[in-house]
């Protein structure tokens, strides 16, 4: 039995629900933002009378709005499905099934159940749900590994479809779908009925916690709650409490911008509040800005949960689903209640940054630094086989700046990291493609695969080792499946990264326009 399956039979059944969940959502996310932000400008247009609700623009651009989270259990049943292995297309049929005109007509005739073999089948509108495909794609997938297992292979192409749609699609309008209707509107009542008991407390945790939750991935198991209590009960009030801890982190971001004079860490700061401000993707300030500078975890946390609490105790609720943005505004009801909030986060991350300051800066010399901390210099060996290629070739603004740290990146020829150095692992993330090492000198190595990758959730990776495991030069780290990736449209281009680079007098990448592993890659000299 290999590390990996050992690692996965140790997960916990919830556990294994929970990165499902936001494995699933990560691929339609964006998606779901930008119909968000599109509903927010159409109601924008229709309360400055720009745009009447009856007009053909607004009934086409509605449409192309609202179609996504209508349809969201067939784009639901696709991701779910393909995250635990199965047929996508039969876990998109099984969604679309739900919501066909048949069923649909006699929901909307107000008729609550139909006869199924004898069976009384319960009525409900499906469209926009989370819970029940969740729950018939868990049941799918077991089905499907079965199935696999006893029909023969040249007939599974349409036997197994047809096998699982006869079976999935009766148990999920009979069993699944109620049982999933009923667990929303639970969690839902529940979340607002804690939100209510106390909604300074709940605002000022969710925003101190929500910028770590993001860095960690953590968030995608809460915007599904999100969604459920928009569609279900036309309302949601998590998602304001949390939506002051990205107006901190743009706060923070433009006092570094205004703040710093390295140019490239300028350039960085930009591009992160920016987009972060239109679109509420702030995952360029967390990685490249709060991640590097721990002072700003504090400011971040401090902001966003002071705007959070703010947001709670105003009552504020979020109409539609967006990630919360400028643009978003509209959807956040009351809306001055809710600009209040996230003006007071962003007002508090800029001055604590620009007036107290953010720079992790060394009490003593940098040489006698060397000396007291053990930093000594060092050879960092290839992780991985490959073309070499310049850190300021790399497409992502977070290494090609050098923000993040020195170093250099590889286009891997084959899916196999290794350790370059001996060390103990410090930092394994959630997604498993990113991994950091500290060597007994002192280096702490990033070995960062792909670009933008971490929205794949950990899917075609595998780690072999975790957080706090001592390993050696040449120990596997990671598997990684080169040509899934790429299907999935990520570049598989590779920094390795020296993140305490300011403890070195150099750090120079090998000469080599291609390297194997344990290959010399990067001299650090101090």
């Amino acid at each position: 039995m290999n590390d990996h399956t050992t690692q996965v039979k140790d997960k916990s059944a919830l556990t294994r629900v929970l990165e499902v969940i936001s494995g699933s959502f990560g691929p339609i996310i964006g998606v779901l933002a930008g119909a968000g932000l599109l509903k927010a400008a159409l109601s924008i247009f229709s309360m400055l009378g720009w745009l009447s609700p009856e007009s053909g623009t607004y009934i086409v651009l509605n449409a192309a709005a609202g179609a996504v989270f209508h349809f969201l259990p067939v784009f639901l049943g696709i991701s779910i499905a393909i995250k635990l292995g199965a047929n996508g297309y039969v876990g998109g049929v099984v969604g679309a099934a739900l919501l066909t005109p048949g069923i649909v007509q006699l929901v909307e005739t107000e008729q609550t159940s139909i006869d199924f073999l004898g069976i009384p089948l319960e009525l409900a509108d499906y469209s926009s749900t989370v819970f029940p495909i969740f729950l018939a794609m868990f049941v799918y997938a077991g089905l499907d590994k079965v199935l696999k297992k006893v029909i023969y292979k040249e007939i599974q192409m349409f036997i197994n479809p047809l096998i699982s749609l006869l079976i999935i699609v009766p148990l999920t309008l009979l069993i699944f779908g109620p049982i999933g209707n009923l667990i929303g509107e639970g969690l839902g009542s529940t979340i607002s009925f804690l939100i209510s008991r106390s909604e300074i407390l709940a605002g000022l945790l969710l925003g101190a916690a929500w910028t770590f939750l993001t860095i960690a991935g953590l968030h995608w198991t809460i915007i599904p709650l999100a969604i459920v209590n928009t569609t279900t009960f036309g309302e949601d009030p998590i998602i304001p409490l949390a939506a002051a801890a990205p107006f901190a982190q743009i706060g923070i971001a433009i006092a570094v911008f205004l703040k710093t004079k390295d140019k490239e860490l300028k350039a960085l700061a930009a591009s992160g509040f920016v987009p972060g401000a239109l679109a509420g993707t702030t995952e360029a300030i967390n990685y490249g800005i709060i991640l590097r500078y721990k002072k700003t975890m504090i400011y971040a946390a401090i902001a966003g949960g002071i705007g959070g609490a703010i947001n709670g105790v105003l009552g504020v609720v979020m109409k539609g689903f967006a990630l919360p943005s400028l643009l978003a505004i509209p959807i956040f009801t009351p809306m001055g209640s809710f600009v209040i909030g996230i003006t007071v986060a962003f007002i508090l991350g800029f001055l604590m940054t620009y007036f107290i300051g953010y720079e992790n800066k060394p009490a003593l010399d940098d040489n006698f630094t060397h000396r007291i901390v053990g930093v000594k210099p060092e050879t960092i060996q290839s992780p991985l086989h490959g073309k070499v290629v310049p850190l300021t070739d790399v497409v992502d603004p977070l290494f090609s700046t050098g923000s993040v740290g020195k170093g250099i990146a590889i286009e891997p020829e084959s899916g196999q990291v290794v350790s370059p150095i001996d060390g103990e692992v410090t930092t394994l993330f959630p997604s498993k493609h990113a991994i950091g090492i500290t060597s007994k000198d002192g280096a702490e190595v990033l070995i960062f695969i792909g670009v933008d990758t971490i929205n794949l959730k950990g899917q075609h990776f595998t780690a072999h080792v975790k957080q706090g495991d001592k390993v050696k030069q040449g120990d596997l780290l990671i598997d990684f499946d080169i040509e899934a990736i790429k299907e999935s449209g990520y570049k598989v281009t590779t920094p390795i990264v020296i993140t305490n680079t300011e403890e070195y007098v150099d750090i120079a990448p090998t000469n080599l326009t291609s390297v194997k592993q344990k290959d010399n890659l990067l001299k650090l000299s101090v």
